[in-house]
């Protein structure tokens, strides 16, 4: 059954620009459409998700989803949205690439079942490879001309100087191959709609454009709003760079985290796009909210729902646990349960000290090294008197005895003891 895909988009805040007719042609009948990723890197990062979303909601509307991974545009790099040319990849980097891209893929869409909307991957260095560039220039560039390909808005950008450097002829037919994509896709794959972020708008209607002039089917187009954050900061970015769907480049804590963090207004805004909760549940999270923000229900549930989807339920779990760890109430159990990576994303900017792995071994008493080895304490008296009082926590259990040895049979992970003072002082001590 073929539920409404634009009104999906529509009340999701997922909606920019739409040609018309598009409406009309996906409430008529099963309709494929695509999404195109360039595999400039081994893995999504979430600067990728609202397209990729894009391609859920269309799935689960009743349409096919098709996701192109660009092997051939991003051999030469697509100047939407920026300043300078894009290094270009080989074709080992990028084969290796696309099959890192699809597995990601496989978290958001059905490729397997049986049904006539199954997701479909497809590579656009397949048709690309073997299309020579004197047919390539004969059959479609003289299709378009210099002057509808200049009155894109990427491209006046790069030569009204609010960019510097210009452009090469290589990014100048990035549109060029783009729309051939689409053509490409909709003589072979019956596809009618190509979507995007806004800033691809023109790349994309270059397509419909191109389909028009030879002889093609029905096309036409969509894009979503870029996504910002309310702060108008970017999306997606941290210090440490874009938060990646990989593991290996963003851990599923600091994915959580990232989540977890985003202000009301950004949690009220993406919950609707980066999940698949219904309007009635997101309704009743915003409500709930809204009645009590300081208990953050929307960024827990927004953080829930895209580590699950991301990850796996088992990696949120681990996540809250880690979480929990710093701002609850978790035991010693929990602590040494934590591998060494996520140990040091939990604690990052502790306040650390070193210490001899030979002295530990020796063994050390607590005032000696809380006072005198490190200074966590500015006196043995200090300590002994917060010790006594119950106020003080090695590897999250209570530190009672002042005088019982430290050795490294305490150690976490074999290098670290955590110290805590209070509910929120803590103090990392590496054993080296």
């Amino acid at each position: 059954m073929i539920k409404n895909f634009v009104d999906e988009l529509r009340w999701r805040g997922m909606l920019q620009d739409i040609m018309p007719g598009t409406e009309e042609q996906l409430n008529k009948e099963v309709t494929a459409g695509y999404v195109g990723i360039d595999p400039t890197a081994d893995s999504l990062h979430i600067g990728h998700l609202c397209g990729v979303m894009m391609l859920r909601h269309l799935q689960a509307c009743g349409h096919k989803p098709i996701a192109l991974l660009g092997g051939a545009t991003g051999m030469i790099g697509d100047p939407s949205g920026k300043s300078a040319e894009r290094n270009l990849l080989t074709e080992e980097t990028l084969r290796h690439n696309v099959q890192c891209i699809k597995a990601q893929l496989e978290h958001f869409l059905d490729f397997n079942s049986n049904e006539p909307n199954a997701a479909e991957l497809v590579n656009n260095y397949d048709w690309m490879k073997d299309y020579t560039f004197l047919d390539f220039a004969r059959n479609v560039g003289k299709l378009i001309t210099v002057n509808y390909m200049m009155a894109k808005d990427s491209v006046k950008k790069r030569f009204n100087g609010e960019f510097s450097q210009g452009m090469s002829f290589t990014e100048f037919t990035y549109q060029l191959l783009q729309g051939y994509d689409f053509v490409y896709l909709n003589q072979h794959k019956n596809c009618k709609l190509q979507m995007g972020g806004s800033d691809q708008w023109g790349n994309i209607t270059t397509g419909t454009e191109l389909i028009k002039k030879m002889g093609g089917g029905d096309a036409y187009a969509l894009t979503c709003p870029l996504i910002t954050k309310a702060d108008g900061g970017k999306f997606g970015k941290t210090e440490s760079g874009n938060i990646w769907l990989d593991r290996r480049y963003t851990s599923p804590y600091k994915f959580y985290q990232f989540w977890l963090n985003v202000s009301d207004d950004d949690a009220k805004k993406y919950i609707k796009i980066f999940t698949a909760l219904t309007r009635e549940e997101i309704e009743a999270l915003i409500a709930e909210h809204e009645q009590a923000p300081h208990l953050r229900v929307l960024q827990k549930r927004l953080a829930q729902e895209v580590t699950c989807m991301v990850h796996s339920e088992a990696d949120y779990k681990a996540a809250v646990e880690a979480s929990n760890i710093l701002f609850g109430n978790a035991t010693a159990d929990a602590l040494r349960a934590l591998d060494e990576e996520t140990f040091l994303q939990v604690f990052e900017g502790v306040e650390q000290f070193e210490i001899s792995r030979e002295e530990l071994a020796a063994g050390i008493g607590p005032l000696d090294l809380l006072a005198e080895k490190t200074q966590i304490f500015s006196s043995k008296g200090e300590a002994r008197k917060m010790i006594q009082a119950n106020g003080f926590s090695m590897n999250k259990a209570k530190l009672t005895d002042p005088q019982t040895p430290i050795t490294t049979d305490a150690l976490l992970n074999g290098k670290y003891l955590l110290f805590q003072k209070g509910k929120k002082a803590y103090y990392l001590v590496v054993a080296k």
